[in-house]
């Protein structure tokens, strides 16, 4: 898939001291079957640099997130967490700055047949200073015939080798990476690597980083398509033929292409996404374990048990009590 990127109309470095102490509208489309994980972390970037600005304080942007979605209302996402949403009708353009994100997830494909959100993604489109659509969203964008709009000064730190860099050149790049500049742009890198941090901290689970160490120098777009798309759908049924309908390959060469690249067959890298999810959910819910085995694909409690044993030494509760909670959500 050819990546389509335009810049902002303006530059945000050019811009930032003429927004101090002005509100920054962060708007996220979503759809039923959304991805929730990297939604989530997007949020909480914002909502902390918001909390790490002590009140008052002069000259700080602040970050107003908004949910949206076609009709509005109570939305599911891909692991049947449900989220309340506005309508896009009822959006009314404002004077402050607009990012525009796109969610990804198994929705994006039936959310692309819904012209209430193509022609609200169309309205948005000049008026959004960034437009950076993640993972599937990339394909809800195109339905909509626009281009993703990302922040320039990404590829600028990767070049300069700096604390968030977008992931292989060519590639459009990350949308937390995106988050956390705009954050260090706006308040300060010293205020930017604590959000970094706690962010970090949050998220951090035992096989957060395994895959990605053992990932090839330079992952072809179609691989890496077909990770991202394993990885959105770690609570669905997946066949290795899937997968490979994905990448446009043959199931033979798509097995020898993504262990060769990603440094770990298909199978293994689904269900180390499938773990990952489980910590992070065990860790940042009360949801019981057997719920949450459900929800991560694994399939029961004891399947999961079995599997924290194996590559944890631990249990799944024995995990959760070792590890601070986060957060209190149902």
């Amino acid at each position: 898939m050819e990546l389509n990127q335009t810049m902002p109309h303006a530059s945000r470095q050019s811009n930032s001291l003429a927004r101090a102490d002005k509100t920054t509208r962060i708007d996220i489309a979503l759809f039923n079957g959304f991805a929730l994980p990297g939604i989530a972390v997007i949020i909480e970037i914002f909502q902390k640099a918001n909390a790490f600005v002590a009140p008052g304080q002069i000259g700080r942007s602040r970050y107003d997130v908004s949910l949206w979605s076609a009709a509005g209302g109570r939305i599911a996402s891909s692991s049947s967490v449900f989220v309340w949403t506005e309508d896009v009708n009822s959006h009314r353009g404002t004077n402050d700055v607009h990012l525009l994100f796109v969610a990804g997830g198994v929705g994006a494909q039936q959310a692309c047949r819904d012209e209430r959100l193509r022609i609200w993604l169309r309205s948005r489109h000049p008026f959004s200073e960034i437009v950076h659509p993640i993972a599937e969203g990339q394909i809800l964008l195109e339905a909509a015939g626009l281009p993703g709009r990302y922040c320039p000064l990404i590829d600028a730190d990767h070049k300069r080798g700096n604390a968030y860099p977008p992931g292989t050149m060519g590639e459009a790049p990350g949308a937390v990476p995106t988050a956390l500049r705009i954050v260090e742009e706006d308040l300060g890198p010293d205020l930017a690597q604590l959000v970094a941090e706690s962010v970090a901290t949050e998220h951090k689970t035992p096989f957060g980083s395994s895959i990605a160490d053992k990932a090839a120098p330079q992952v072809s777009e179609k691989i890496m398509a077909s990770a991202r798309w394993l990885k959105a759908n770690v609570d669905q049924p997946i066949s290795i033929d899937d997968a490979a309908q994905v990448a446009a390959m043959s199931e033979r060469n798509f097995l020898r292409r993504f262990k060769s690249e990603m440094g770990v067959t298909p199978s293994d890298y689904l269900l180390r996404a499938r773990l990952n999810l489980s910590c992070r959910m065990l860790v940042e819910s009360r949801l019981p374990v057997d719920k949450i085995a459900r929800r991560c694909g694994i399939g029961s409690g004891g399947q999961l048990a079995k599997l924290f044993r194996k590559y944890l030494a631990t249990t799944p509760t024995d995990y959760r009590m070792g590890r601070e909670p986060l957060k209190n959500s149902n």
